[in-house]
């Protein structure tokens, strides 16, 4: 027994199979049996048959990385990583003979035939408390329960994890094993499937809006915010420090949006221009029935309608003329047009704002154009056409808001006739405070 144990494991195990002794000769009662069994000794203090521990006896019981396990009768050589369910030791007695049973092993006579003996229901058996006893004709097998297989006697567990059962993480266990997903799946029902976990229905973190992926999910702002360094929460998104020109003059911020707003007397145009308000035509002016409302960039300006100074007299709306019959308009312009106009701040020049054009033309006649006065800082001059008409220019730009009050005078020579006479056009120029 000692050697046939060391290497080959089926030798060790076979000791542990069920071992009936069929005896010729009947022993009497008073005849004291001390021989055991191989891998038993005798106990003389207990009368008994004791196990022998060969795993303690046997000097390098088993070899290379092979452990030793004790059994009862016996012993294993296994892997160092296998686990073995042990059994409690059995009581043993003493080998006594028995009575001659001329029935093959696992049978016993019954009248004149042999029937089987069914060690399973006997207790007869040596299969361990964890394992199933099993009867079969003339002998029984041990059965081990689901999850471990049979090495000898022993019930080792088996690795499912080695064959694949799960999609992607597999745990083993004693006489089992279970399956694990990564983060973003669940188990399906066939616990080793895994499927996409939509955590946008389980409560993500997304502080607006929520879209699953596969495994994962994602956090998306609505229009005006943008997503935080967390990957979860939406901030702000301030459209107005970005850029300058969002809005024609000033751009307000709100949560998830922005807007315009244009100064007063202008209103908005779609939603960033600025359009000036022209209360002249919306009766939102304040000027009296003796005034006329000249509408300018941003506000009004209500001026009288006769506005002819002595000598001068009212001709029509916005006209005066000084009769040649008054001695002191000899040195004056004939006549004076009141016309008004408004342009808006830092206009790029040299910019054309105004068009001379005379009404009357006698044959023979040369005319000429200049400004007369109100010009005191030259951002103006005057560029003729042709004999008839001339452009105002700006030639500086200018800030407002501001005023102009600027006499243009044609001048008229006629040397057929050998006369000369000169009219004005006063043209009120009011510069906007903004650049719309």
């Amino acid at each position: 027994m000692q050697s046939g144990c060391v290497t080959v494991l089926c030798v060790c195990a076979c000791v542990s199979v069920l071992v009936r002794s069929a005896i010729s000769e009947p022993v009497t009662e008073s005849h004291t049996y001390t021989e055991c069994t191989d891998g038993y000794q005798w106990d003389p203090q207990t009368q008994h048959c004791k196990d022998v521990n060969e795993c303690e006896t046997i000097a390098d019981a088993c070899k290379g990385e092979m452990k030793c396990f004790n059994h009862y009768g016996g012993y294993l050589c296994l892997p160092r990583s296998a686990s073995v369910i042990p059994a409690p030791e059995p009581a043993h007695t003493p080998t006594v003979p028995e009575p001659f049973n001329p029935c093959p092993l696992g049978y016993e006579p019954q009248g004149d035939s042999c029937v089987d003996v069914d060690e399973c229901e006997r207790d007869e058996h040596d299969c361990q408390p964890s394992q199933q006893c099993i009867n079969t004709q003339g002998a029984f097998t041990c059965q081990c329960p689901d999850g471990y297989r049979k090495v000898g006697t022993e019930c080792i567990d088996i690795d499912e994890c080695r064959y694949r059962y799960c999609q992607h993480h597999c745990v083993n266990v004693p006489g089992s094993f279970s399956c694990q997903c990564e983060p973003g799946f669940q188990l399906a029902g066939n616990n080793r499937s895994c499927i996409d976990v939509n955590e946008c229905e389980m409560g993500a973190p997304c502080s607006q809006r929520c879209y699953n992926t596969y495994g994962t999910f994602m956090c998306r702002c609505d229009q005006g915010y943008e997503l935080g360094p967390d990957g979860f929460t939406c901030n702000d998104l301030d459209e107005c420090s970005y850029s300058i020109y969002h809005c024609q003059h000033q751009c307000v911020n709100q949560p998830g949006k922005f807007y315009c707003e244009c100064p007063e007397g202008y209103q908005l145009l779609g939603t960033r221009l600025c359009q000036d308000v022209n209360e002249c035509e919306t009766g939102e002016h304040q000027c009296t029935e003796s005034q006329m409302c000249v509408n300018i960039h941003g506000r009004y300006q209500c001026v009288d309608t006769n506005r002819c100074q002595e000598p001068y007299v009212q001709l029509s709306d916005n006209r005066c003329i000084c009769p040649a019959t008054k001695p002191a308009c000899r040195d004056l312009p004939y006549s004076i047009v009141n016309r008004y106009m408004s342009i808006t701040s830092e206009r790029s020049v040299p910019s054309d704002i105004f068009q001379i054009q005379a009404t009357s033309l006698s044959s023979g006649a040369y005319n000429t154009f200049r400004i007369r006065s109100g010009d005191d800082n030259s951002d103006f001059y005057i560029r003729q056409i042709n004999n008839i008409s001339a452009m105002l220019v700006l030639a500086r730009a200018v800030t407002g808001p501001k005023e102009y009050t600027l006499d243009l005078e044609m001048l008229s020579v006629n040397p057929l006739l050998s006369y000369q006479t000169s009219s004005v056009l006063r043209l009120s120029v009011y510069v906007g405070p903004h650049t719309f």
